[in-house]
């Protein structure tokens, strides 16, 4: 029996579909972003695909995905965690946003729509502070470099760069004070900006590069310390 157009799917559409495993890994992913997901934590196969409403065939193929992405491990005979980043990979992390960050804050044009985003996650972050909200603190700072990532106008950039953070977190989440680690940065995002209105994308770029180098620094120091 010949199928009539209208009931085979357009190719260009069935290939630019994501599939319902890219999907939920996605729903994952932003989980760990949100600090939701914390590093070392076990996943029940059984009620996260009771929870997800999918079989336990495509949560398998979540898994896949997210390990590949170095968000999950699979450890024989335990199961699933949550992947607890390394000294090494954190500094592969800093090493790549240096490299993505800071070009796209040079080129920036200062009236972009993702700068009035980065003023936004500037100004929720200190409403969150205010209530003593550290998870959600970490994420505005997140949603604040990812829009400095979205200057670039390169969705496959951003997409890139979404993974990276997602690893960042799972550092962040091995930190012992998180107020200790988030609170700092609602001061020197805020004076990113101002930079970048008053001196212009350069001078803001070059001040990233030394905020970055910065934030390194304390961050592998916390792990460290961590580790002693």
């Amino acid at each position: 029996m010949e199928l009539s157009r209208e009931s085979v799917p357009d190719a260009d559409m069935t290939d630019q579909s994501p599939s319902l495993a890219q999907t939920v890994a996605l729903r994952l992913r932003e989980q760990v972003v949100a600090g939701v997901l914390l590093p070392g934590q076990r996943l029940s196969e059984t009620r996260l695909a009771a929870d997800l409403d999918i079989s336990r065939n495509t949560l398998r193929e979540v898994f896949r995905l997210l390990t590949q992405d170095g968000l999950l491990t699979h450890q024989p005979n335990r199961g699933v965690f949550v992947a607890q980043p390394s000294l090494a990979t954190i500094l592969d992390i800093y090493r790549v946003r240096l490299m993505v960050e800071v070009p796209a804050l040079a080129q920036a044009w200062p009236r972009h729509p993702a700068v009035a985003r980065m003023a936004e996650a500037v100004d929720r972050a200190a409403a969150l502070a205010a209530m003593q909200d550290w998870r959600g603190v970490g994420s505005a700072n997140m949603e604040f470099h990812a829009a400095i990532v979205g200057l670039s106008d390169s969705p496959r950039l951003i997409a890139f760069f979404a993974r990276i953070m997602a690893e960042l977190r799972l550092a962040f989440g091995l930190m012992h004070s998180p107020e200790q680690l988030h609170v700092p940065y609602i001061d020197r995002n805020r004076a990113l900006l101002s930079v970048l209105h008053g001196d212009g994308p350069a001078a803001a770029a070059d001040l990233l590069r030394d905020y970055l180098m910065q934030s390194e620094r304390e961050v592998m120091a916390a792990f460290a310390a961590r580790l002693d």
